[in-house]
């Protein structure tokens, strides 16, 4: 597909990424993913400041698939950065986190999390879990515009999902 939904992945764990990127290739996600290995480098990215400063190789992600339970600013203080960014209130952000604690999924939800997956220990319903993800969230469901910065964009403007 041209022009895929770039999906951005925040995880500080390499075996979770690695094990990630395995279910992605098996649940048929050919999407661009970008990785950000923490909170505070999920924040620069989506600010686009620092080395992803170059908004043509960093775009802004359709999607981003959020850890809760990082070192430094966890998934609920990423959350609460991105909600008060008036170009990025709308962006799509989906936890997926091992955390099961219902007072986590309701915080996040309260945050403004679109959804809250619990990782599966198994690899073979990770996959299934993508396929899901896969199905609805980039294959059904419409993205909003979001953009950086405090101007917003006429409607006519590319959406994020678009480089």
């Amino acid at each position: 597909m041209i022009n895929e939904p770039l999906i951005l992945v925040v995880e500080d764990s390499e075996d979770h990424i690695f094990l990630l990127q395995v279910a992605f290739k098996k649940a048929g996600i050919t999407n661009p993913v970008q990785e950000a290995r923490g909170g505070e480098e999920a924040i620069a990215y989506l600010a686009g400041t620092g080395p992803f400063s170059d908004w043509s190789k960093h775009p802004l992600p359709a999607i981003v698939l959020l850890d809760l339970k990082m070192p430094g600013t966890d998934g609920f203080g990423v959350l609460r950065w991105i909600r008060e960014q008036p170009g990025l209130k709308q962006l799509r952000v989906v936890m997926l986190t091992s955390s099961d604690l219902d007072q986590e999924v309701v915080l996040a939800h309260e945050l403004g999390a679109k959804s809250f997956l619990t990782k599966p220990v198994d690899l073979d319903r990770l996959v299934e879990m993508m396929k899901a993800f896969k199905s609805y969230w980039l294959d059904f469901d419409k993205a909003p515009r979001v953009f950086r910065g405090q101007k917003h964009q006429d409607s006519s403007a590319t959406p994020a999902a678009q480089p």
